[in-house]
């Protein structure tokens, strides 16, 4: 296992109809989206899952949190934690989840700001912001490691 500090992380945004995909390096602090895996009712094709994981290694996952605004914890939350746990036992790398309120509301923002959306009359359901979505859950994990608070 890579020392802490130097690690390459994968990121889950999780959702039961895409789940947002980001790859990171500890070192640089610096995260990209990748291409979202489709899911049904929050299964994701494994095989997909195994291909990313073999072809980034990663040395953790960390997954978003989704929880309510209050703080507790929602269906959504314990489909996530299922999700992360799956992930941990089917590739053996640890998982850390990371509270992620926000990152949906904040990844619409950006892509709508940065004209990413083809069509901003038509809903997310066509134009995810899954991925954005996911490096947000990143910078967060990030940020956290080094002390500073969520940039949200």
């Amino acid at each position: 296992m890579t020392a802490a500090g130097k690690r390459l992380i994968l990121a889950f945004d999780f959702g039961t109809r895409r789940i947002g995909v980001a790859v990171g390096n500890e070192l640089l602090a610096s995260a990209r989206q990748l291409e979202p895996l489709p899911a049904r009712d929050g299964i994701p094709d494994w095989n997909v899952v195994t291909r990313l994981v073999e072809e980034w290694q990663p040395d953790l996952f960390v997954v978003g949190l989704p929880l309510n605004m209050d703080g507790s914890e929602s269906e959504m939350s314990a489909r996530a934690r299922k999700f992360g746990k799956r992930l941990y036992g089917r590739y053996g790398k640890p998982c850390e989840m990371v509270d992620e309120r926000g990152s949906t509301r904040e990844a619409k923002a950006i892509a709508r700001e940065s004209g990413l959306l083809r069509n901003p009359a038509k809903s997310y359901r066509d134009d995810g912001v899954d991925g954005i979505a996911a490096v947000l859950i990143l910078e967060s994990w990030f940020a956290r490691q080094e002390g500073l608070p969520p940039a949200r």
